[in-house]
């Protein structure tokens, strides 16, 4: 995807140019054609017509070039991200799982059902507490990872929506 650009505004500067290689041979029949007044009336309106065209063309293949780029920043900016809430996901069940060897630990030297049974609780407590508050840390990183991928592409949104109210001589 990242080479649509490049090839958009290849495109367009071919049809740009070639257009422009035949404006003189199209003013020439012209001019044969209805005469040399209307043929410098004709010109002028032709020119004016290809140099908007022109425009047009470059202008595309700048916002869709712009579009690549915003996409291959947005698509780094994922992966980063994704990569860091995997690395705290994996580092979380690590704490959890070490968590859960301690309070298995500290059962295994019991004397009574009743210290087995504080152990337990006091384990169990901190193992919800622990779930808790990794569960919004995650959820932040969630929703700050999805704050950083949508702004730009809003941005490209509203800049589109902008551009389409426009028109092309614009």
């Amino acid at each position: 995807m990242a080479n649509e650009a490049p090839k958009v505004a290849r495109l367009a500067a071919e049809t740009v140019s070639t257009t422009t290689q035949a404006l003189p041979e199209a003013t020439a029949s012209a001019a044969r054609t209805m005469g040399l007044n209307t043929a410098v009336t004709g010109t002028a309106g032709m020119q004016s017509a290809m140099e908007q065209a022109s425009k047009a063309a470059q202008d595309f293949a700048d916002f869709s070039r712009g579009n690549a780029e915003t996409l291959a920043q947005v698509a780094q900016t994922w992966m980063t991200g994704t990569q860091d809430i995997s690395r705290q996901a994996f580092s979380f069940a690590q704490a959890l799982t070490e968590h859960a060897l301690e309070g298995a630990r500290a059962l295994s030297g019991v004397k009574s059902l009743k210290e087995a049974a504080d152990i337990q609780t006091t384990y169990a407590r901190g193992a919800v507490d622990k779930v808790m508050s990794e569960t919004a840390k995650m959820q932040e990183a969630s929703f700050r990872l999805a704050e950083q991928v949508s702004g730009p592409m809003s941005q490209r949104v509203s800049l589109a929506m902008e551009r389409m109210g426009k028109p092309l001589a614009a």
